[in-house]
């Protein structure tokens, strides 16, 4: 087998096809927030409690049961919640909240497709004029508050950015294992 020369390989990347990117146009208000300075999860608190229509959750791992709690009253408020961990994080970790959200007739579903679903992503009225759009490295747990360094992106009343992360939720929502199929007794 021939070798190709490191130079003619990043030569021909040059021809190939750029990844699918997808621009939307920058606009809203946008709040930077990093943890353990900031406190990330009263504004993930906050930010639910305002929800009117939906909550979308992708997240690798949830074991604040402040966030569980904010999401249960959602749902109980008539807020459509459906939330996407990953599996491994719920079997093999400790505290996971998704027992309790699925106990509470929210739709959750388990992420087994790939070594790590790592998203920390939280949508709410995405269907609306003003969405919110959280990401960033923080897990919703303790220790992403209190100990780690983490950051997140609140960016609302951007409908087009929504669109699109909702669109990526949807097909991670495809894929994914529902609860009850996923977790046997």
């Amino acid at each position: 087998m021939t070798k190709l020369p490191t130079a003619l390989i990043l030569a021909l990347l040059v021809w190939l096809p750029a990844a699918r990117a997808v621009e939307v146009p920058a606009y809203g208000r946008i709040e930077a927030l990093f943890s353990p300075w900031d406190d990330v999860e009263g504004a993930v608190l906050r930010a639910l409690a305002e929800a009117q229509q939906s909550v979308h959750v992708q997240m690798f791992l949830l074991t604040s049961r402040n966030i569980a709690n904010a999401l249960i009253d959602a749902h109980r408020r008539g807020v459509t919640v459906a939330v996407l961990v990953d599996r491994e994080m719920v079997v093999n970790g400790e505290n996971s909240q998704a027992p309790r959200l699925a106990a509470a007739g929210i739709e959750v579903r388990l992420e087994t497709r790939y070594t790590a679903a790592h998203n920390k992503i939280l949508l709410i009225d995405v269907a609306s004029s003003h969405p919110v759009v959280m990401t960033g490295s923080y897990n919703f747990t303790w220790s992403a508050q209190a100990r780690n360094a983490e950051n997140v992106l609140i960016l609302r009343d951007n409908p087009a950015l929504a669109r699109v992360y909702f669109a990526n939720w949807q097909r991670h929502h495809a894929e994914a294992t529902p609860w009850h199929e996923a977790i046997r007794p």
